[in-house]
């Protein structure tokens, strides 16, 4: 048997393996057997304590090579997150054990194809929370350009679609390490296949309703001093060369304005310039300090939209601030963090409220906007929210500037597609700096994305849709039904322990002569 110190550095292997499932590897038909290591390690446990620590090493490994981008800002500290993180992996380490370890029967192994994956979901839950990081490397976030599993995440977000991917990983384990209930795991992977089928064939889907011409502006790295100057002339001058493209509106990205427009009007004066030039508006996003409403006063990073005669009175604040990179969760115990990265130096203030922005139109009225900033994109629940409240036509305004040269720009504009494919509505992701992408309702990607070395202006003809998906109408129900799973399971083991019987005289009597033909003699 192996020693615990090469079962750990394996788990920690094990579990980083995911990771190339992900941009830019993008190896999205890894996932599927991705965990297989890591769940071949985790039955073969000598205890379910030792599963609960190789499920822990396993999660370190995972949180780290899914954030290493995070390194330059955040230095060492990411190992600490990272172990603090994996904990949430130590009783899905032990549920695998229990579930799958030894020769278990065929009806527990067959209990393992939905109780395993719906553990996963519950850790995937719980880490979306935006204070833990929120929902970044899902593992049904891998399959961002498979069209059945866009179709899948139509029904049950994001959420289902891991599901899936996990109920494939567990079936694979079971036939690679117990044959005698291969048939039972042969079963789950053709579940899941036709699963997959009929969602292609017969899953509701959006229909057509109509174009919509989108401009994005991506200005590209811009570095040192008046740096946020010079990009807005940037922005500025690949914005007048849109002039005469029968815009519907122009999107700037994440930050693209460093100051308060109603503090500095001259800016907003010429915004309202290019917005006569190009005759549509221009959706802008200001990083800024600024009082708000409530007399709030701080940093805001706010979409705010500008048409010919100014800004028109549409803002959004951004909600769901970075974890360190915007704001510092209990800065008075953590505030150390910005002694050894690039941690906010001073907490954003949160927007209070989502909006939906109106642009100018015929007597039905014009293209209504849902806004986010940033890492707004990956929730799942804010798109669906803005759905629901009646966009059309969804738009991430971002920025990665500090993350050029990683898998995160890519990782970031692939959520876009997801997020188009749960709605049913037409996504763009402008940034900045990084990957700028727009993908239809379907989650198909339209026109070609621009890539970390852009700095250009480019038009999208986007299709836009009416109706809607069964997941804005059924929200996360994958979830209920996971958690439903796992409640289940647990009322099952405590009924199996309330009726196995307790050993009798006979029992200890057995145990005790063992102990003594063991003891060596004198």
């Amino acid at each position: 048997m192996a020693s615990p110190r090469w079962r750990g550095a394996a788990a920690l292997t094990a579990g980083a393996l995911p990771a190339l499932a992900f941009p830019e590897p993008s190896l999205w038909w890894f996932a599927y057997v991705a965990l297989v290591p890591w769940m071949l390690l985790v039955r073969s446990a000598p205890t379910g304590r030792r599963a609960a620590i190789e499920g822990w090493l396993g999660g370190i490994g995972f949180v780290i090579a899914v954030h290493h981008w995070l390194v330059p800002s955040l230095h060492v500290f990411l190992v600490v997150l990272a172990a603090l993180l994996g904990l949430m992996w130590a009783p899905w380490g032990w549920l695998v054990r229990s579930l799958l370890g030894g020769a278990p029967s065929a009806a527990r192994t067959a209990a393992a194809l939905a109780v395993v994956p719906s553990g996963w979901l519950m850790i995937e839950l719980v880490r979306s929370w935006e204070g833990l990081g929120g929902p970044w490397g899902l593992l049904g976030a891998s399959q961002w350009e498979v069209s059945p599993a866009l179709r899948l995440a139509s029904m049950g977000g994001v959420w289902l679609v891991s599901l899936l991917v996990l109920a494939v990983n567990t079936a694979v384990t079971v036939l690679v390490a117990i044959p005698p209930a291969r048939t039972a795991a042969v079963g789950g992977i053709l579940v899941c296949a036709l699963t997959m089928t009929a969602v292609w064939i017969w899953a509701p889907q959006p229909q057509q309703s109509g174009r919509t011409r989108i401009a994005i502006v991506q200005p590209g790295v811009v570095d040192g001093m008046g740096s946020v100057d010079r990009r807005f002339d940037r922005s500025e001058e690949l914005t007048r060369e849109l002039a005469g493209q029968d815009l519907d509106l122009v999107v700037w990205g994440e930050s693209s304005v460093g100051e308060d427009l109603r503090e500095r009007p001259d800016l907003a004066a010429r915004l309202a310039v290019l917005s006569r030039a190009v005759g549509a508006e221009v959706l802008v996003n200001v990083d800024a300090r600024r009082e708000d409403a409530s007399g709030r006063a701080g940093i805001f990073k706010s979409s705010v939209l500008v048409g010919p005669q100014g800004p028109t009175g549409d803002r959004y604040d951004k909600m769901r601030l970075i974890p360190f990179g915007e704001y510092i969760p209990a800065r008075a115990l953590l505030g150390w963090a910005t002694s050894v990265g690039k941690a906010a130096g001073e907490d954003r203030l949160r927007g209070s409220r989502p909006v939906v922005m109106v642009l100018p139109g015929d007597g039905q009225g014009g293209l209504r906007l849902g806004t986010l900033v940033c890492f707004e994109s990956a929730f799942p629940d804010m798109s669906r929210h803005l759905v629901r409240d009646g966009a059309q036509l969804l738009i991430a305004q971002s920025s990665t500037s500090s993350f050029q040269g990683s898998w995160a720009p890519e990782q970031h504009a692939s959520l876009a597609a997801l997020r188009a494919a749960e709605s049913g509505r037409p996504m763009v992701h402008a940034t900045l700096t990084g990957v700028s992408a727009v993908y239809g309702p379907g989650g198909d990607r339209v026109g070609s994305p621009l890539g970390t070395d852009s700095s250009t202006a480019a038009v999208y003809d986007i299709p836009l849709a009416r109706g809607t998906t069964l997941y804005v109408r059924f929200g996360d129900w994958p979830l209920y039904g996971a958690f439903a799973v796992l409640a289940a399971f647990c009322a099952a083991e405590g009924a199996r322990s309330l009726r196995k019987p307790a050993p009798g005289p006979g029992a200890a009597a057995v145990h005790t002569a063992h102990e003594s033909s063991a003891r060596p003699a004198r």
